[in-house]
């Protein structure tokens, strides 16, 4: 399966991605036809159950499949066309069986788009302090706050928002899926450094009446839900962080054997040669802790839980490669890498929000420190 995946994946990402990327970037959007196009090849329902409209799929079939996708290298492309990867889950494991039937098929199919809300302008990981309120109206709940840096919050036809209906702290945090088209919704989009194709907006909610039975998971009880969430989104951004790195990579070198200076190519230069030798290092490393993760995560039940610190490490360490090969690739480009178009150029803006999307660097490093039993 994994041969087939990659070979579907490659043929959407040269036909129908890579040609109009550039276009995309500069428009500050990409058609919303393509969710639908990513659905009828399955992309989307990757990895999700069959009864939902899913295709299960292991954690190294998602790999392949995130690989063979940050040949675009476009990041903000991915982090829309596939933000229900963040939306969806806690729906999953959150909603009522006759809320998944009526939503799931919908998002998986690329019919509709699924967003996740949990950062607000007065704080970003902090999930416990969140403010924006949700209160028991009958069978409503009414909703009043704001979300901000939220991906697909443009266009989402479907919010998993994070919400306070109880005390102070995690323990009175609900999610609430609430449906795009809510009397009361607001949405501002937002210019960005980068992913400048990602559509990125705050949402604004003023008297928002959502169903009591969009509620996802026992009420007061979704600090948990969303905690669940984080893990793998922080190894999709990894996985993301290296292989746009690797097509940093190519790019660099497709160069360096083109262009000519002082009667030879750039690659036979001693200095860029170890440039790119250094990048190879790096993300080869980035690799190796890939795969081990994914191994470990393919192991059986449990295996997430036992392996937040190293997520939370691999995620850190796969953007960290990110930014050193995209300033590389830049810096052997030289003015061509600072001009828009090329993948360095594309990839070198785009570093800083995977140091910073999915949990800070440094609360990922306080959080991992935590599980290890090193507070």
């Amino acid at each position: 399966m994994e041969q087939d995946l990659r070979a579907t994946a490659r043929r959407f990402v040269e036909q129908e991605l890579r040609p109009h990327v550039n276009d995309w970037e500069e428009a500050g959007a990409f058609p919303r036809a393509l969710y639908r196009q990513a659905g009828d090849l399955g992309l989307l329902a990757l990895g999700f159950a069959e009864a939902e409209g899913g295709i299960p799929a292991s954690y190294r079939q998602l790999q392949v499949l995130n690989e063979e996708l940050c040949r675009t290298g476009c990041g903000g492309l991915l982090a829309s066309l596939f933000s229900h990867r963040i939306g969806a889950p806690p729906i999953v494991h959150g909603g009522a069986p006759e809320l998944r039937a009526r939503v799931l098929p919908g998002i998986l199919s690329g019919e509709k788009i699924s967003a996740l809300a949990v950062t607000e302008p007065g704080g970003g990981s902090d999930v416990a302090s969140l403010a924006t309120t949700a209160v028991r109206d009958g069978d409503h709940y009414t909703v009043n706050g704001c979300k901000t840096f939220i991906t697909s919050g443009m266009r989402a036809d479907w919010i998993t928002v994070a919400v306070r209906t109880g005390g102070a702290g995690a323990g009175g945090v609900s999610v609430l899926l609430v449906p795009g088209d809510t009397p009361g919704l607001a949405r501002t989009p937002l210019k960005k450094m980068g992913w400048w194709c990602s559509d990125t907006a705050e949402l604004h909610f003023d008297q928002c009446r959502v169903p009591a039975a969009n509620l996802l998971g026992a009420e007061n009880a979704g600090f948990a839900l969303l905690m669940r969430n984080f893990n793998d989104e922080r190894l999709m951004l990894a996985m993301h962080a290296c292989y746009l790195a690797q097509a940093c990579l190519d790019e660099a070198l497709e160069w360096a054997r083109q262009r000519k200076t002082f009667g030879k190519a750039l690659v036979q230069h001693q200095a860029v040669r170890h440039k790119l030798v250094e990048m190879a290092t790096r993300i080869e490393a980035t690799r190796a802790f890939i795969d081990s993760i994914v191994t470990r995560l393919d192991s059986g039940p449990g295996a997430a839980a036992a392996a937040v610190a190293q997520v939370c490490m691999l995620k850190n360490f796969a953007a960290q490669t990110m930014q050193a090969c995209a300033g590389e690739a830049v810096q052997i480009l030289g003015g061509m890498g600072f001009m828009r178009g090329t993948v360095a150029e594309r990839v070198y803006r785009d570093a800083k929000v995977y140091m910073i999307g999915g949990g800070a660097e440094e609360i990922l490093n306080d959080l991992a420190a935590r599980q290890l039993g090193w507070s």
